[in-house]
């Protein structure tokens, strides 16, 4: 052998060796989400049964499970607005056998009202899928004197402080809903807290309060007539009730109290798993039976890549932060 030609090939050694690393690291990679699966997955629900979080990924567990091929577990960890759920996702392994299905309040509007936090949602949570857009539904008591939504809001501004409004509790969805109608119509009423939405909307029923933004359980009595809906909080009108105004059209531009449900994964899953999750999430909000049980929660499926998922989240987060700041809203 030449001795001249050493270098040389020591240098092509060099250069194989490093392409094999190269590509045995990328292959280990893909090989995560190839083998993944192995055993059952756990979804943690960070609210309780019936929850529209709970009903959302129980929608999607079964396609998922089939898509998976491995037992799909739901574990509802309710309580403290979410964070208590949200912590043993966040604090679990990053190993993809462990998932979140949470509102999207643990995500956009709880950094804001909590000081302290166990763990931070912008850290450590990856955001996974996105399963459908909740929207809010400005509802009023059936003898409210007025006939629309701008005749609702004339009437609020004729008369500071003598409405009120209900909600499922400070800095939720429905009071940040409300202190963004007062903001930006200019208007004044009587914000009353309860222990969810449907006390609300019980004491609407009866008349004890003249108000709230509805979540999607008060449709059944607009339909009856027991109540009426005046406009839909979101930018665009709701495919399910098409004639229903928005806030935007009323005037109130740019008026969104919408907001995502999905599914996180603790940060650090590996890009495969993360990918293969959201394929098979988005075909599953493909299916007419899921899309039908979507639908009855008032919600529209939003299929979404991790990337638009996150940007959306952080819409919110800036969104709501900024009425959250200006308004002093807490939790307490």
């Amino acid at each position: 052998m030449d001795p001249r030609s050493l270098p040389a090939r020591r240098r092509f050694l060099a250069q194989a060796g490093a392409a094999a690393a190269t590509t045995f690291a990328w292959s280990g990679l893909h090989a995560q989400g190839d083998t993944w699966p192995s055993r059952p997955i756990r979804i943690v629900c960070n609210f309780p049964a019936g929850s529209s979080p709970d009903a959302l990924v129980r929608a999607v567990s079964q396609p998922l499970q089939q898509a998976l091929g491995q037992p799909v577990v739901i574990d509802n960890r309710a309580g403290a607005s979410g964070i208590i759920g949200a912590e043993v996702v966040a604090k679990s392994p990053a190993d993809g056998y462990t998932l979140l299905m949470t509102a999207g309040s643990t995500i956009t509007t709880n950094p804001h009202v909590f000081a302290k936090m166990p763990f931070d949602p912008a850290k450590d949570l990856a955001p996974v899928a996105a399963l459908a857009r909740l929207n809010l539904f400005l509802v009023t008591r059936g003898d409210l004197p007025v006939k629309n939504v701008r005749e609702f809001l004339a009437y609020l501004k004729k008369n500071p402080g003598k409405l009120t409004y209900g909600s499922a509790g400070n800095a939720t969805g429905l009071h940040l809903a409300g202190e963004m109608l007062k903001s930006q119509a200019g208007v004044f009423a009587v914000h009353v807290p309860y222990r969810g939405a449907s006390l609300a909307l019980q004491d609407l029923l009866g008349g004890a309060i003249d108000f709230y933004f509805d979540p999607g359980i008060a449709l059944q009595h607009v339909k009856a007539g027991k109540l009426k809906m005046l406009a839909i909080a979101a930018p665009q009108r709701s495919p399910l009730y098409p004639d229903v105004p928005t806030l935007d059209e009323a005037g109130l531009k740019g008026f969104d109290a919408g907001t995502t449900h999905g599914l996180y994964a603790p940060e650090g899953v590996p890009a495969a798993i993360i990918e293969r999750l959201n394929r098979e999430v988005n075909a599953a909000l493909a299916q007419p039976a899921v899309r039908a049980q979507i639908s009855a929660l008032a919600a529209d499926p939003s299929p979404l890549t991790p990337a638009q998922f996150d940007a959306l989240m952080r819409e919110d987060s800036r969104r709501y932060g900024a009425v959250i700041k200006a308004r002093h809203i807490t939790a307490s």
